[in-house]
């Protein structure tokens, strides 16, 4: 398919490129949605849900086992990067221990 883009209007050329935008998205969209079910579907094959392997509602939470001496509604689990809170206050001589709940 060839447009013969020197000879349209201004009007015709937005209006094409509005078509194109709205193509892109749609497909876009549609492998997106290929692609999300294939995932499931090979999720499945293993004994999983995606959500169990992407960390969402089929997933365990760690409960909180270290909480802010400073501010108790601060928490941390023990797992991944140390908030900036558990830093300092290791940085202040404090040990994990002295902040376990």
């Amino acid at each position: 398919m060839s447009y013969d883009l020197e000879n349209l209007s201004l009007d015709e050329l937005k209006a094409l490129q509005k078509d194109v935008g709205n193509a892109i998205a749609h497909f876009e969209k549609r492998k997106k949605t290929e692609a999300l079910a294939a995932a499931k579907q090979a999720a499945e094959k293993h004994g999983f849900s995606l959500d169990q392997l992407l960390g969402g509602k089929g997933a365990a939470k760690s409960a909180p086992k270290y909480a802010n001496p400073a501010d108790p509604s601060q928490t941390w689990t023990g797992r991944g990067r140390q908030p900036q809170w558990v830093k300092d206050a290791m940085a202040a001589g404090r040990s994990l221990d002295d902040m376990l709940i």
